[in-house]
């Protein structure tokens, strides 16, 4: 089975629906009955910003009395929630247009009403909509009004848009091999544990931590017994969350793939740990928001990993007829805040097209013709949630290991950063091509958030935050690379439909980082909220020759940036290197997990 390289991706808000590809538009059916209920949230600006700011640093300062004094819900919503008086002026404007005011919470509130009072409400038309996997929801093809009540509290909504706003990490290389009998893998969990050398299964097993995985799909329990059976490992306890409805499990979903891969390394790093599948019914900034916003407010996991990213730049005025969309992006980081302050730990895969992730406006608004030419390029750019300063972004390397059958040993050799040249594509399926792709380590600097205060820790070279933060194992040549594929790249197996497959991403990489937290976390038996405060310190301390963290110096180049063989140090393909797990999470003295299928690694 194959599957196309992107499943769904980022558009600008703005195109007009007709523009928007049809694998990631969703589809305008008809206008909505006017009598239908609708259900919708809107966001409020978090009061005392510069306070939440300052008690976050605190809470990551060990210096600080207030170190891992994490807060509660009510703890936060009491401190830094919306006003009383803008809630209630909200609210006052909702019931005079005939709308009721259902829940509120830290981050606004909850709305309900007919689409009739929806659209006079927001100055638009709503539509029935079709999104990818067929589900029904409502979509505008227009931008909002705002009331001036909205307007006065900095009040927005985000729902209704008929743009997938987001991509998986994960691609699909092809059917597993009947062996395992290779330096670059196709590795199973178990050999990356014992490649970056993870503490024995017998000592740490991420018993009573929590991670919660958010993606577009439902899984299947056949594939976790396939997948974690093959190792001699039971099954991990996987709770399904669904979330506005969810979505079911689809063999030709790129998400269906995604949340099998990340239920896997999640659980495969830390096979004692509780999974929640937060399953959404599409990667739109709605859903994906109401997933944060469910965890954040009932503080529901201790980790959460996100596999999937959109272009920052998709939300800036330039790419949307002069209006800037970047408070969504806000939006998303005044969530990882309120998790933070909460103890609750965000990663991200940083993404797959190297530095090179924007693509140039011109293929995006030039007319298609027959066949598609070139009429753009992939331009420097980052990827978000992964940009956030309070998220982790996790990057990507080519593992090689040690290969000597019979034996499973998989023992560290080296890696490589390498990445691969990609032919001319129509990612984003508008009719024409874009050139000068590669396929790599997401990486390079935000043009919205400023440096936090942690990477001063090390030499970034910029003054706006930068990615990735840490990398793990990715691998490489995808379908539609360049060229013969080099024989140092890797992948991983995962449990699929009823098969094993070969995958590669950076996706592999934020779950199994996930699952290496909660074993940190179980070490040191406490949440550690914003962990790059954590790991930018130890990163500094290697520097000083103090520690030994992080696999630093691999080699390697994201088609902008590049990693220099044999120099240690921050840089923008790989962050701060490859973790040696055991002294990562600080658990140096613990026996390592030794070759896979045996009782110190199954």
């Amino acid at each position: 089975m194959s599957f196309a390289r992107y499943a769904v991706r980022l558009l600008p808000l703005l195109l007009a629906v007709s523009q928007l590809p049809a694998q990631q538009k969703i589809q305008v059916i008809g206008p909505a009955s006017a009598s239908r209920q609708v259900e919708f949230n809107i966001y409020l600006p978090l009061q005392n910003a510069g306070q939440l700011d300052q008690l976050l640093a605190d809470l990551h300062n060990p210096n600080s009395p207030n170190y891992r004094h994490w807060l509660t819900p009510e703890q936060f919503r009491q401190q830094f929630g919306p006003s009383q008086a803008d809630l209630a002026r909200i609210t006052a404007d909702l019931t005079s247009r005939g709308l009721t005011v259902v829940a509120t919470h830290s981050h606004g509130l909850t709305a309900q009403g007919t689409v009739g009072a929806v659209q006079g409400l927001l100055g638009v038309t709503l539509y029935n909509g079709r999104r990818p996997n067929g589900a029904q929801t409502l979509v505008s093809t227009q931008p909002f009004k705002l009331p001036a009540s909205f307007v006065q509290a900095g009040a927005q909504v985000v729902a209704f848009s008929p743009a997938i706003r987001h991509h998986v990490h994960a691609v699909n290389a092809g059917a597993a091999p009947a062996n395992r009998y290779s330096d670059v893998g196709p590795y199973w969990f178990d050999d990356l544990k014992e490649a970056y050398d993870f503490p024995s299964y017998q000592k740490l097993t991420g018993a009573g931590r929590t991670i919660a995985i958010v993606m577009a799909s439902d899984f299947l329990d056949s594939d976790m017994a396939a997948y974690f059976g093959h190792e001699h490992l039971a099954v991990p306890h996987v709770v399904r969350v669904p979330v506005d409805g969810g979505a079911v499990f689809d063999p030709n979903s790129g998400a269906s793939l995604e949340v099998s891969l990340d239920i896997q390394q999640s659980g495969g790093m830390a096979p004692g740990a509780t999974i929640l599948d937060f399953n959404i019914p599409d990667l739109s900034d709605q859903s994906v928001l109401d997933a944060y916003l469910a965890i954040v407010e009932n503080n529901a996991a201790d980790i959460v990993s996100s596999s999937f990213g959109g272009a920052e730049g998709f939300y800036t005025a330039a790419y949307n007829g002069g209006t800037d969309f970047t408070y969504i992006l806000r939006q998303y980081d005044d969530l990882f805040k309120h998790g933070n302050a909460q103890g609750i730990t965000f990663v991200a895969s940083s993404g797959d097209e190297g530095g090179l992730g924007l693509p140039s406006l011109s293929y995006l608004t030039t007319p298609p013709q027959t066949p598609p030419v070139v009429a753009g390029q992939f331009l420097p750019g980052i990827e978000e949630p992964a940009s956030s300063p309070h998220v982790t972004a996790v990057g990507g390397t080519n593992l090689v290991t040690t290969s000597n059958p019979p034996s499973l040993d998989s023992d560290y050799v080296r890696e490589n950063a390498d990445f691969d040249p990609m032919a001319p594509q129509d990612p984003y399926g508008v009719g024409n091509l874009l050139s000068g792709g590669v396929w790599g380590s997401g990486g390079g600097v935000s043009v919205v958030f400023g440096k936090p205060d942690y990477q001063n820790l090390v030499r970034t070279g910029h003054n706006m935050r930068t990615i990735p933060d840490i990398s793990f194992q990715m691998g490489g040549c995808p379908v539609g690379s360049l060229g013969t594929c080099p024989a140092d790249r890797s992948s991983v197996v995962t449990g699929f439909d009823g098969n094993f497959y070969l995958v590669i991403g950076t996706s592999v990489g934020a779950p199994a980082t996930a699952g290496m937290l909660a074993l940190a976390e179980q070490n040191l038996r406490q949440r550690l909220g914003n962990v790059n405060y954590f790991l930018y310190g130890l990163a500094a301390a290697q520097g000083f020759g103090l520690g030994r963290e992080f696999h630093q110096g691999i080699p390697g180049n994201n088609g902008l940036f590049t990693a220099p063989a044999g120099v240690p140090g921050y840089n923008l393909v790989i962050g701060n290197g490859t973790p040696f797990v055991r002294d990562l999470i600080l658990a140096p003295f613990d026996p390592p997990a030794g070759t896979p299928q045996t009782p110190s690694n199954p």
